[in-house]
C-alpha cells in the first residue's frame, strides 16, 4: 500500500489483518524532510515549546542549547512508564500506522528517519510493547506513545515472531538502526492521539463482524420459531427514516430469501377464516426477534459514524505545536486532546453492550421452553432432569453481559485533572478504547454461546435441511467444530473454539 496521507479505515485493515505493506510515496519523505528543515531554523532564535523549553508546567524553563537532544531522551524514558496488560500486537501494530501517518503530513518536523524506521518495523511485524494503562488521553497517548518512541530509539522491548524480546536484540538480529535525536523527535512522537486511533480501529472492525453475526443470528431464531416476514419487510422498514434500521431490514431479507420456514403472515392470519377463541399461533414475536432492525440499526448507524471520526482523526496532525512552512510559523495548542475518538469509543461500547443484551435475551428465550413452546427445557437433547443441555453456559452468558452493561459507563466524562493541573480536563480516550475492546470481545463470548443453542435448535427440531443458506452454513461450519450435546460433556472448550471461529470468520 502506498502510503499519501489519505488512509481509509480499509487500508489500515489490509496493514493490519492482512499484513500488507507500506511504501513511502516519495513526496512524503520530502515533505516531512522540509518541515523538520524549516523548525530547525525557524527555532534557532525563538522560544519553541518542546525544542528549547521543558515540557508541561516546566514550560517555562528555557533548556540551553547542548541540553536540547537529551531532554527529549529524557522525556521519552521517563514517560514510558505504562503497566498492566500489553496491547496486542494488532491493536500497536494499528497505533504504529496510525502515527506514521500523522508524522507523514509534515506539520511535525520530525527528522525523515523517524518515518523511515516507523514503516519499517511495520512490514517486518515488529511491534513495540505498549500497556493498556498510562495515558490519560490529553497530551495524547503520551504514555503508552513513549513506549512506542523508546523502541525507535533502540530500546524497551518489542513483539517479533511471537516473542517479546528487548528492542536491541531484534534491530541487530535485522540490521535495523535506532534513530537520532535530531530536534524534536520525542514530542513529536508522544503528543497525539495514534494508540487510541489504533485500538480504535481495530474495535471498528470487530464491531462490523459482530453486528452481521447478530444479523445472522438473528434471522436463523426467526426461522427456528418459523416467524412472519413483515417486521423485517422494506415496506414497514421504509416508513421510519433511520438509515442503519433499514440497512438491517435489508440484510436480513437477503440472508432469509432462500428460507423455507419463514412465513407470510396474509397466508396464515389475513386469507384464512378462523373462529378460534385463542390462536395457537403467535400474532407477533417477542421483541428480541421481532424488533432486530430498530434494535441494531442504531448499532449499525453508530459504527459508521465512529469510522469516520477515526479516518478524520488518523489522516490529521494532532500533536503540539504544529508546524506550518508554507506559512513560516509554528502554532501552540491542544491537537493531542482525544475528545473525538473517547465520545466515539464510548458510543461503541455502549452501542456492542446494547448488542450483547439482544443476544443474551434472544439466548434466554430459546432456552426457555415456558415461553418458545417448542423446545426442551434448555434445548436438552438429552434426558430431562438428568441431562442439563444449554443450562450451564447460560450462567457465563449472563455473567458477561452484565460485566459489560457496567463496562459501559463513560470515560468522556470522566476527566480527573493532573499533570500540576496544567492538565486540567482530559479526554480518557485511550482507557475508553482499551474498555470498549473488551466489551466487544466479551460480546464474542456471549454470541459463540448463542450460536452452538441455535444449533441445538435446529437439532432437535430436524430444521437443518429447511433454513436458509445463510444459516445452514453457519450451522454445518459450527457443526465442524461442535458435536450435538446430547451427553452432558465438558463445555469451555467448545464455547473457546466457536468464539475462536467467530472472531477469525
Amino acid at each position: 500500500m502506498r502510503l499519501v496521507n489519505n488512509l481509509k479505515i480499509e487500508d489500515f485493515q489490509k496493514v493490519i489483518f492482512e499484513n500488507e505493506k507500506v511504501e513511502l510515496d516519495e513526496s512524503l519523505v520530502s515533505r516531512v524532510e522540509q518541515s523538520f528543515q524549516f523548525l530547525k531554523e525557524f527555532s534557532e532564535k525563538k522560544v519553541i515549546y518542546g525544542v528549547n523549553t521543558g515540557f508541561g508546567p516546566m514550560a517555562q524553563y528555557r533548556i540551553p542549547e547542548n541540553d536540547k537532544y537529551q531532554l527529549q531522551y529524557n522525556l521519552i524514558r521517563s514517560h514510558a512508564s505504562g503497566v498492566g496488560t500489553p496491547l496486542k500486537p494488532a491493536a500497536a501494530k494499528a497505533s504504529m500506522l496510525a502515527r506514521l501517518n500523522t508524522l507523514s503530513q509534515g506539520k511535525s518536523a520530525v527528522h525523515p528517519s523517524v518515518i523511515l524506521l516507523l514503516t519499517e518495523l511495520i512490514n517486518q511485524d515488529v511491534t513495540p510493547l505498549i500497556f493498556e494503562h498510562g495515558g490519560v488521553g490529553a497530551s495524547g497517548d503520551l504514555v503508552q506513545l513513549a513506549h512506542l518512541a523508546l523502541v525507535l530509539i533502540g530500546e524497551g522491548e518489542v513483539f517479533y515472531n511471537g516473542e517479546r524480546r528487548p528492542t536491541a536484540d531484534v534491530y541487530k538480529e535485522l540490521g535495523l538502526t535506532p534513530i537520532n535525536i535530531e530536534l524534536r523527535e520525542g514530542i513529536g512522537l508522544m503528543n497525539g492521539t495514534s494508540v487510541m486511533s489504533g485500538i480504535g480501529i481495530i474495535n471498528s472492525y470487530n464491531t462490523k463482524k459482530l453486528i452481521d453475526l447478530s444479523i445472522r443470528m438473528s434471522c436463523a431464531i426467526n426461522e427456528i420459531v418459523q416467524a412472519y416476514d413483515d417486521h423485517f419487510s422494506e415496506s414497514l422498514n421504509s416508513t421510519k427514516r433511520h438509515t442503519g434500521q433499514q440497512k438491517v431490514a435489508a440484510k436480513m431479507r437477503e440472508y432469509l430469501q432462500d428460507s423455507q420456514l419463514i412465513r407470510k403472515r396474509e397466508d396464515h392470519l389475513y386469507n384464512k377464516e378462523t373462529q378460534e377463541e385463542i390462536f395457537k399461533d403467535k400474532v407477533q414475536e417477542y421483541y428480541s426477534l421481532r424488533c432486530v432492525p430498530q434494535i441494531l440499526g442504531p448499532v449499525l448507524d453508530t459504527l459508521e459514524f465512529s469510522e469516520k471520526v477515526l479516518e478524520d482523526e488518523i489522516n490529521s496532525a494532532n500533536d503540539n505545536p504544529i508546524i506550518i512552512p508554507e506559512e513560516k510559523h509554528v502554532y501552540h495548542g491542544g491537537n493531542f486532546h482525544g475528545d473525538y475518538v473517547s465520545l466515539e469509543m464510548d458510543k461503541l461500547k455502549l452501542v456492542v453492550t446494547r448488542l450483547t443484551m439482544l443476544a443474551e435475551r434472544q439466548l434466554n428465550y430459546l432456552l426457555n421452553s415456558k415461553i418458545n413452546e417448542i423446545l426442551p427445557p434448555f434445548v436438552n437433547l438429552g434426558r430431562l432432569g438428568f441431562n442439563f443441555g444449554m443450562q450451564g453456559v447460560q450462567f457465563t452468558a449472563v455473567s458477561t453481559t452484565a460485566e459489560n452493561q457496567a463496562l459501559s459507563t463513560s470515560m468522556y466524562i470522566h476527566s480527573i485533572p493532573n499533570n500540576n493541573d496544567n492538565q486540567d480536563i482530559v479526554s480518557m480516550g485511550t482507557n475508553a478504547a482499551v474498555m470498549c475492546e473488551k466489551v466487544i470481545n466479551n460480546a464474542y463470548e456471549v454470541l459463540a454461546i448463542e450460536l452452538i443453542t441455535i444449533v441445538q435448535a435446529i437439532e432437535y427440531l430436524e430444521f437443518k435441511d429447511s433454513v436458509s443458506s445463510s444459516t445452514r452454513k453457519m450451522y454445518d461450519e459450527v457443526r465442524e467444530i461442535v458435536p450435538a450435546f446430547k451427553e452432558d460433556m465438558v463445555m469451555y472448550p467448545f464455547v473457546q473454539k466457536i468464539k475462536d471461529y467467530l472472531i477469525n470468520k
